[in-house]
């Protein structure tokens, strides 16, 4: 069978213009143009939700029609991305919003947004006067010996009825705020000046949302009421997400943050023009970027973090000079003008790595190989203009198991743990690496037919021992790999249960049908799912995900963070197999390695840790309320210090270190958000964090270690548990793209 390869996406957590933090300098863009209020929409934003609702209402999988009933859900959904936690809005703003709940698809149909923008141009006036009432609240202080308590998680509680109730809410909002500060050691003085900056920053930041903000919150509001994975993306993230997908950017190679009035240097990427410079340094403060040579110098203090990186975005050998503040220097310091040449730079943080585990027991010592791999990545754009160096996740990988059949390794472990997804055909033909030929998937359209898509070029790159290693964020493209590799019996699964995303989507440029004589009118993407897909085996992984050979503890996210929890899911349902065969059996091999397993953790100080550390997690996470009682306050405290000191003593005669609790007073509570704490703090913290021990990895590398063992002493077994009996003659010694930069096996 001949497959067909397919350039379809497939992600749970899909990148939108929340991923600025991480993406500094990526291409050119208009910039925004200063808010006005109220906020309005422009002709260009009416136009793309009624294309939206054109293509929604009828290529979408599951297509619904855009009516009153949508449009109730809809409002709710909307209601749910402002105001999630009901702190904001009372029962009354909400009586005056009501009319509007039928009429969102007439607004959408009619190309007239203003019911929605009135809704969202409340919500900002809402915040701010919420965060200027927390802001009186701070100059009498509070009496924190009353027994009283503040329920944090208000997801299932109704709107405050009235103004006194949304004052009372607020009240314990910033005690709370106010005794968590107390708590870490903090004086009245000092906690009085930390909250008022942070609420008076939190209205700067409110008063900047503009048109582009509303219009890409209602958008999402429709998009995510179709099903939890079809989403509208504005030309800034609709680029972001380009980029999440090739991996590389033409910028100057800079992390960027925003922290107080500046924007930060957060990390300079390797090669990058910003680092190659010597001239920037983490920490340095951009305040104003000019243009080419000669452009004038805007300054930037105060601005909004994607406006700012807007700046420094261009095409590659453009000029883009930067003044900056040095991190050593005052706000007083003496500022410096640094003048780069924007580059293609790659993001290499996202790609595949690999690393070497040797595990050792009873006197033998075994290599494991590890692929790491955050997300199926794949530069369309330049496989279609024929690069022969596109950027490929299948690519990388096959170059990497290359190496490490050179190091020596004996088996191999796939780690996909938070892999979201990304590339269906990447899916394939990273499955491909590892089985002979055959199909991997399923996939069903709207109008039911179903096409099988997999593996044609014979060989295989890895015909040892394999592991995937998966939790509850392995999702979609990740789920097929895992879903094939499972039913082939080609590896183990092992971990946590999946995710459980089992649809596929596609992007819908909508400028491609704008009715503009613009050249560029940036109406955006669509990504739209337009299929479901299956496993071979005739399943899906759609609610119930992939269920692991050998399974680890959950951690207890399942019940906030999955497809399940989704009540707008596609239902589970499945079809007739695909015609393939197992390459081995596992029946007599996976009792004997779960029983080595349980028998291993049963005994094993760092797993008991790790279960003891998940319980805690769980503990903690189910909490919904908190006393605003100093007293109680400090007995948990207390408490909580004491539990993370057995934590710290425990993981140091494990290992030697505590590196993943970092030291004593930063394992607790300061009561301050990120962006207040020293950016060399947050960053050795990350980097103590990498440091700690992967007690799920090596024991997933273990439990290879114990295959591996069980193979050499028995041919019989050898022939059972090995692709294709261990004789076939279709291993590959190494992997090359030929001058087309197609993979070629041999």
């Amino acid at each position: 069978m001949k497959f067909r390869p397919a350039l379809f996406l497939l992600l749970a957590l899909a990148a939108t213009g929340a991923q600025a933090q991480s993406a500094a300098d990526m291409g050119a863009g208009k910039p925004r143009k200063a808010a006005t209020w109220p906020l309005t929409s422009t002709p260009e934003e009416a136009q793309a939700a009624q294309l939206s609702a054109r293509f929604l209402t009828r290529f979408h999988y599951d297509a619904q029609p855009l009516d009153d009933a949508m449009s109730a859900r809809i409002y709710n959904a909307y209601f749910k991305l402002l105001d999630s936690e009901k702190v904001f809005f009372t029962q009354a703003d909400m009586a005056q919003f009501a009319p509007s709940k039928t009429k969102l698809d007439d607004a959408i149909w009619n190309q007239d947004l203003s019911a929605p923008f009135a809704i969202f141009n409340a919500y900002v006036q809402r915040a701010v006067e919420r965060m200027t009432y927390a802001r009186g609240l701070l100059k009498q202080g509070f009496d924190f010996s009353a027994e009283q308590s503040y329920t944090f998680d208000r997801e299932h509680a109704d709107w405050p009825k009235d103004q006194a109730e949304l004052d009372e809410l607020w009240r314990k909002r910033t005690m709370n705020d106010w005794l968590r500060l107390k708590l870490a050691g903090q004086d009245d003085a000092d906690i009085r000046k930390t909250l008022d900056k942070r609420y008076a920053a939190y209205i700067e930041r409110i008063r900047q949302l503009d048109g582009q903000d509303a219009f890409q919150t209602f958008m999402t509001a429709y998009a995510e009421t179709t099903d939890p994975h079809t989403d509208y993306l504005g030309p800034r993230a609709a680029e972001n997400f380009d980029i999440s997908m090739k991996l590389s950017l033409e910028g100057i190679g800079a992390v960027l943050q925003a922290r107080d009035d500046y924007t930060q240097i957060r990390e300079l990427v390797p090669a990058g023009p910003a680092g190659k410079s010597g001239k920037i340094q983490v920490g340095d403060r951009i305040v104003g970027v000019g243009q080419g040579d000669n452009g004038p110098i805007v300054d930037v203090i105060g601005w909004r973090l994607d406006d700012v990186v807007n700046r420094i975005r261009g095409k590659k050998d453009t000029v883009v000079r930067l003044e900056i503040l040095p991190a050593d220097a005052g706000v007083d310091g003496k500022h410096e003008i640094v003048t780069l040449v924007r580059k293609k730079v790659s993001i290499e943080e996202q790609a595949a790595k690999k690393k070497v585990v040797e595990i050792k027991d009873g006197g033998v010592t075994r290599k494991i190989g590890v692929i790491d791999l955050p997300t199926f990545y794949s530069d369309f754009g330049a496989r279609s203009a024929g690069d022969k160096n596109f950027k490929s996740a299948t690519r990388d990988v096959a170059r990497l198991l290359g190496e490490l059949k050179q190091e020596g390794v004996q088996g191999v472990v796939v780690d996909l743990r938070n892999n979201g997804g990304g590339s269906l055909a990447e899916a394939n033909s990273l499955t491909g690496l590892f089985i002979d030929k055959g199909p991997v998937v399923q996939v069903r359209d709207s109008k039911g037919q179903v096409e099988q898509q997999g593996d044609d070029d014979p060989g295989m790159v890895w015909s040892g021992p394999l592991a995937v290693l998966v939790n509850r964020g392995t999702a979609s493209a990740s789920e097929i790999f895992s879903a094939a590799i499972q039913d082939y019996h080609r590896g183990l699964i092992i971990g946590e249960p999946t995710f459980g995303k089992g649809t596929v989507q596609n992007l819908v440029d909508l400028d491609r049908f704008a009715q503009s004589d613009d050249e560029k009118p940036q109406l955006g993407e669509l990504k739209m799912t337009i299929q479901e897909f299956f496993r071979i085996n005739g399943g899906s992984t759609q609610l119930k995900g992939v269920t692991p050979d050998i399974a680890f503890p959950k951690n207890g996210d399942e019940k906030d963070f999955g497809e399940s929890t989704y009540e707008n899911a596609l239902k589970w349902t499945q079809i007739a197999p695909a015609d393939y065969q197992v390459v081995a059996n596992f029946a007599d091999y996976l009792p004997r390695l779960e029983k080595l397993h349980a028998d291993r953790v049963a005994q094993s100080p760092a797993w008991k840790l790790m279960l003891d550390e998940l319980a805690q997690y769980r503990t903690m996470r189910a909490k919904t309320s908190i006393s605003l009682n100093l007293a109680t306050r400090e007995a948990e405290r207390k408490k909580l210090e004491a539990i993370q000191a057995d934590f710290r003593a425990r993981h140091k005669a494990i290992d030697g270190t505590d590196a993943s609790l970092a030291d004593e007073a930063s394992s607790l509570d300061d009561g301050l958000n990120a962006n207040e704490r020293s950016l060399k703090s947050e960053l050795k913290q990350e980097k103590d964090a990498k440091k700690a021990k992967d007690v799920q990895l090596n024991e997933t590398a273990h439990i290879l270690f114990d295959a591996i063992g069980m193979i050499k002493a028995d041919p019989k077994l050898a022939s059972e548990v090995l692709p294709y009996g261990g004789k076939s003659g279709v291993s590959v010694v190494n992997a090359q793209p030929d001058e087309s930069g197609v993979l070629q096996q041999h």
